[in-house]
């Protein structure tokens, strides 16, 4: 599995599009915080962002979490 890692991403559009190709390309989506946007579900569907249900992704709120966590 490809995975796919976004440090602070700023543009909602943008990280939807990366998600959608994640999930084309079944491979695992990590998000790093703090976001300038919102991960709730009126703000995703707005953003086009209406697929997330579906997506493999995961949310760290800093990058030490991140780090954590992947080192299991």
């Amino acid at each position: 599995m490809i995975n796919i890692v976004l440090y602070h991403p700023e543009i909602p559009a943008n990280t939807g599009n990366i998600m959608r190709t994640c999930q084309a390309t079944r491979s695992r989506l990590h998000i790093i915080g703090p976001l300038p946007f919102s991960l709730d579900e009126k703000s995703l569907r707005r953003a086009g962002m209406d697929y997330i249900k579906e997506s493999d992704y995961r949310y760290y709120s800093s990058y030490e979490e991140f780090k954590k966590k992947i080192s299991k």
